[in-house]
């Protein structure tokens, strides 16, 4: 009887797995010297994702290090992507930081130089930057009207404003004392109109496009103290102007 040949083990089936990893170095270093700039965020995202390309990141994805499974091109290119799609949105928020930050260091040093010292506050929150003043400055006890001397601040605000893009948001605030008056049958309609007076100074005064700016009335709903004490009440009583962070202005456009 004839004796069956043993089959002989293919001893260079490493080169398969080999090969893919050379393609994928290839690729990341062609990808790192096109971004030429290290930064070490964009880095970092993308070293995530081609480790879950390769198999090696803590959530235990498929790739060429467990053996080549559900390894390919497709599955590198969209890693790619979605670190390139991560670092251009740490760019972006990190100039936004950086333009808001700028802005409020000129707010400031307007507030500090003007009639609005002790009257003002400047804070940067996850909508952007925002002012805010305290009633009795732009306006008499009741009364919508901004007084006819602030109005000049308003137009030296309106100059840095001038000088982005950013959507405004102006929000009138009262405490919870209820008003009722020949002109406003409550704080509501009292903050709100507060607010489009000041948005209608901006826009045909100040010469702001009136297309960034949006009056709100939020009446005695927002408040920032308790309205227990008058010190509370005080501090509720607000006008805040809100330079939008740019990533809110579609919202903002779809209001419309």
């Amino acid at each position: 009887m004839k004796k069956r040949e043993k089959k002989q083990d293919n001893h260079e089936r490493w080169l398969l797995t080999y090969s893919d990893l050379i393609t994928l170095l290839m690729a990341l270093f062609v990808i790192l010297y096109a971004t030429s700039r290290v930064d070490p965020m964009k880095f970092n995202q993308l070293a995530y994702s081609l480790q879950v390309a390769l198999g090696t990141s803590p959530s235990g994805g498929a790739g060429v290090l467990d053996g080549g499974q559900g390894l390919d091109m497709a599955t590198l290119s969209q890693a790619v992507k979605d670190a390139a799609s991560k670092s251009a949105e740490l760019d972006y928020e990190k100039l936004e930081a950086e333009k808001l930050t700028k802005v409020k260091e000129q707010v400031d040093k307007l507030i500090a130089e003007s009639e609005l010292n002790g009257s003002a506050t400047t804070a940067i929150e996850e909508r952007g930057l925002v002012i805010t003043v305290k009633d009795n400055l732009f306006f008499d006890s009741g009364k919508a009207t901004v007084k006819e001397q602030y109005k000049r601040q308003l137009n030296a605000l309106s100059k840095i404003l001038s000088s982005i893009d950013n959507y405004v948001r102006v929000e009138g605030h009262t405490d919870n004392v209820p008003i009722k008056t020949p002109y406003f049958n409550s704080n509501w309609q009292l903050s709100s109109i507060r607010a489009s007076n000041v948005v209608e100074i901006f826009a045909t005064e100040c010469g702001l496009n009136p297309n960034r700016l949006l009056p709100v009335g939020y009446g005695e709903y927002r408040p920032i103290a308790t309205n227990a004490t008058e010190e509370g009440r005080a501090a509720n009583r607000r006008v805040d102007i809100v330079i939008l962070n740019s990533k809110f202005n579609d919202s903002e456009v779809k209001q419309r």
